[in-house]
């Protein structure tokens, strides 16, 4: 076999297509947090907990948001696998229309009742800590129907095949972000002879600014380009809105429990930041460095499970199971590889990363040992436990993901990391070894799931124009 052979089969020209934009993207989209953090970061330790412990909270509405849009993904998927983009463009409406309503509700409870959920989760923070996590949480929630509104358009566009213009549109996210992030944190004072320009310093409530406008102006692009019309979707009549209720239960008998499977899944993720809380403010600041640096390393993984949704959605549609079957395991070997790479380079440069957020001695070396730690679990583990299951939800398989995951984070990660990081005093470390047997759990039940065969009984669309969904 040719070398130019061998690497045409072992990098798929459908994969490749699919993945490059959302690779570009995940960058974008995870060096937006990154350079948050690392801003936030040189404002002080107790800048960047605040920031880290309110992300952990948003990051569950955020999983939620994006979790709920998979309902029109994997519909849109299968309908473009159908070649029927009426009921395509359809169900992106649907799940807009639906997204956005639910979104507004939530931002309106979660304002009410935002002190009371800062006080009951962090209570024991210090006040400096506390008085940046009241300001930050009460920006960045307001942000939540944007985030809906985003990653539904994207989901619909990617589950038709069209990456690239969520990637231009998280790219652009980004640049706004990093400008006037850095302008509102640091302040700048600029004067001449010809004008002057002042703007304060305001720490963590500048980088919450600068994200939220990023947001909204993200989340107008996206919603343009779909009223002007992409190459395969477009959203019109929307003063005549009705909703489709065949179309609605279609999206949400995926969506609803990919949707569970989110909160169960952040809430314990949430639960094991509160036990880190607990344990000070270095533990803490280490701990959200170190997620924020594999934020980066999880890039190849996140935008190649997204494109196991698609393809896999695609496949089921046009009926082609063995192939589906195949493009799951070859997209999750093809991430693990590429998450080894990028992990040889974490491991070394552990301390330097750690480095680029905190200058406190005990923050970094703490930072470092769990990134190196990381770097050795994430390549065996976490593919199997992340890219296979978002083929299996592009298959309609969402119930049997939403109890696997539960599984692993309740019985796993919030137990065995509270035995291990609180009762034998392990700290931090300890939650993290927690995490790596949730992914350990989750990845030998998915695989053999996968094995088995029975996620190919799950039908999303029965035919055209007759929606369904059984698991």
């Amino acid at each position: 076999m040719h070398f130019k052979q061998y690497v045409a089969r072992v990098l798929r020209r459908d994969v490749i297509n699919l993945t490059v934009p959302v690779v570009t993207e995940q960058v974008f989209t995870m060096s937006m947090g990154v350079v948050n953090a690392i801003m936030v970061g040189q404002v002080g330790s107790q800048a960047v907990s605040a920031v880290g412990m309110v992300d952990s909270i948003n990051n569950i509405f955020v999983a939620f948001f994006v979790a709920l849009s998979l309902g029109g993904t994997v519909v849109v998927a299968q309908y473009i696998g159908h070649g029927d983009r009426e009921e395509a463009n359809d169900a992106t409406k649907q799940a807009l229309f639906s997204g956005l309503i639910l979104s507004l509700f939530i931002t309106l409870v979660t304002w009410l009742l935002r002190r009371q959920v800062i006080f009951a989760l962090y209570g024991a923070a210090e006040p400096a800590v506390m008085k940046n996590v009241n300001t930050y949480f009460s920006i960045t929630l307001l942000t939540y129907p944007f985030i809906a509104l985003t990653s539904i358009a994207c989901g619909v566009l990617r589950g038709a095949g069209d990456t690239r213009t969520p990637m231009k549109i998280t790219i652009l996210m980004n640049a706004i972000n990093i400008c006037l992030g850095y302008i509102l944190i640091y302040g700048i004072n600029i004067s001449n002879v010809h004008f002057s320009l002042s703007i304060p310093a305001l720490g963590v409530k500048g980088a919450a600014i600068g994200l939220a406008v990023a947001r909204a102006v993200g989340t107008f692009m996206i919603i343009s380009v779909l009223i002007k019309g992409s190459k395969t979707l477009r959203l019109t009549q929307l003063l005549d809105f009705k909703f489709n209720v065949s179309m609605q239960k279609a999206i949400f008998n995926v969506g609803i429990p990919a949707s569970l499977e989110s909160l169960l899944f952040n809430g314990g993720k949430l639960i094991t930041q509160v036990f880190i809380v607990g344990m000070g403010t270095a533990s803490t600041a280490a701990n959200y460095i170190a997620s924020s640096v594999f934020s980066m390393v999880n890039v190849p993984g996140n935008a190649l499970g997204v494109a196991a949704t698609t393809l896999v959605g695609q496949y089921m549609g046009r009926g082609e199971k063995d192939e589906a079957s195949d493009t799951m395991m070859y997209l999750t070997r093809l991430a693990s590889f590429c998450m080894l790479l990028l992990c040889m380079i974490t491991y070394p440069l552990a301390v330097p990363l750690a480095r680029l957020y905190s200058s406190s001695a005990d923050v970094v070396m703490l930072a470092a040992h769990l990134i190196r730690l990381t770097s050795m679990a994430t390549p065996p583990l976490w593919p199997l436990a992340f890219v296979l299951p978002a083929g299996l939800k592009g298959a309609g398989d969402t119930r049997y993901t939403m109890v696997t995951s539960f599984l692993g984070m309740w019985a796993f990660r919030i137990v065995l990391g509270y035995v291990l990081g609180v009762s034998l005093k392990l700290g931090v470390a300890g939650v993290w070894m927690g995490m790596f047997t949730d992914w350990l759990v989750r990845g030998v039940l998915y695989y053999s799931r996968l094995k088995k065969g029975k996620w190919v009984q799950n039908v999303v669309i029965k035919d055209i124009g007759n929606v369904v969904s059984h698991n």
